[in-house]
């Protein structure tokens, strides 16, 4: 049995790093490729650095499939929250953000992803599934392994 389409999910872990270092090591979208399980390269858009406006190139890649993604930083509040929007061939894809939140030994940083392919506007996104390996109805489960992945390599990261 399968479970339903889910639009919207979250992972988190605690590291122990301030959450302006938190922060800092997400927000500098150059450096996913080493935390995300798919993302293979960034490419940013013009000089200077990520704030909101600042758009970028994602290259990522799944077994076979290879694919590329527009982004645009639509929040950039320092060790606080950090949020871009996705879209393929001006399609509207997903919205994938990061929210840091002090707590006792370290910060809670927080991943979300909420599915922007909805209504009949999002079905010619649906279709971009295909070249991602993963079809749209079950791209959460996917999205949830990737971000504990992501998760656990910030950490590795900023604790290591």
């Amino acid at each position: 049995m399968s479970e339903g389409r889910r639009w919207r999910v979250e992972e988190s872990v605690l590291v122990r790093a301030a959450p302006e270092r938190a922060y800092r090591a997400i927000s500098d979208v150059r450096r996913m490729a080493g935390f995300s399980p798919e993302c293979v390269g960034v490419w940013v858009h013009g000089r200077g650095p990520v704030t909101r406006g600042t758009r970028f190139t994602g290259f990522n890649r799944k077994g076979p499939w290879l694919w590329f993604t527009d982004c645009r930083v639509v929040r950039a509040e320092e060790g606080r929250d950090f949020a871009f929007r996705v879209t393929s061939f001006g399609l509207p894809i997903a919205l994938w953000g990061y929210r840091f939140a002090a707590e006792e030994g370290g910060t809670r940083v927080t991943e979300y992803w909420q599915d922007l392919r909805t209504g009949r506007a999002g079905r010619p996104a649906e279709l971009l599934g295909f070249f991602t390996g993963t079809r749209a109805p079950v791209r959460h489960a996917a999205n949830t392994a990737g971000m504990r992945a992501t998760l656990g390599r910030l950490k590795e990261a900023l604790e290591g």
